[in-house]
């Protein structure tokens, strides 16, 4: 009798724990559907979008594990599928197959580039956050390094696709010649990327603390 009550119990647990994860999902992925529709989620700065939706992938990575990441980092890239499909930029060819500039179209390696790097952006931090909390025990530090690493494999990966599956396309309409495109991409990278991930290095830190400490008391 006391075995089946507690496997009773068990069973009400894991239930409940359950529940509580697609709630704490359900959330995350309320805030990256809410920046991708503000200006706040992909900032139009010309031929660049410079992004702040892959922070909460980041930190429901960390938090929910590296799964629950993986489907907010899908979800991340379905908002730059459907943000770069009906309000382009002149290089949004390059994350949807259904825009074209002139000659440049884009194809299937769209898709890739739009979703393999922000479902890893939500796959890396939780596996750098457990690493660094092993070494050094202080979730400040893992928490910005894995905020920083997170940020900074959406950043390598994208540009990286970029060059190559559409390096010549992409290029060709930013006026770059064919053979300063990948220093064009390693620029793109110190100015725009490395800044953006310490950006996001800093408000993982910051809020993470707090929401792990909320976490803790529950």
């Amino acid at each position: 009798m006391e075995e089946r009550q507690r496997k009773e119990e068990l069973n009400m647990n894991n239930a409940s724990k359950r529940t509580q994860d697609m709630v704490k999902l359900a959330l995350f992925s309320g805030i990256i559907v809410v920046l991708s529709l503000t200006p706040l989620g992909y900032i139009p700065l010309g031929v660049i979008r410079p992004t702040t939706v892959h922070i909460p992938v980041i930190l429901g990575s960390i938090l929910l594990g590296w799964k629950s990441g993986a489907i907010l980092g899908g979800l991340f890239g379905l908002t730059s599928f459907l943000t770069n499909t009906f309000t382009p930029v002149l290089t949004s060819f390059v994350f949807t197959p259904f825009y074209s500039l002139g000659n440049e179209k884009g194809n299937i390696w769209s898709l890739v580039v739009c979703f393999i790097p922000r479902i890893l952006t939500g796959v890396v931090p939780y596996f750098i956050y457990r690493g660094i909390k092993k070494l050094c025990k202080s979730d400040a530090a893992a928490l910005a390094i894995s905020g920083f690493a997170g940020s900074m494999t959406n950043t390598l990966l994208v540009m990286n696709m970029i060059y190559f599956f559409f390096g010549e396309s992409w290029g060709s309409v930013k006026g770059i010649a064919p053979d300063l495109v990948y220093k064009t991409i390693l620029t793109v990278i110190a100015t725009s990327g490395i800044p953006e991930a310490l950006i996001a290095a800093l408000i993982s830190a910051a809020v993470g603390k707090v929401l792990l400490s909320v976490l803790k008391k529950r």
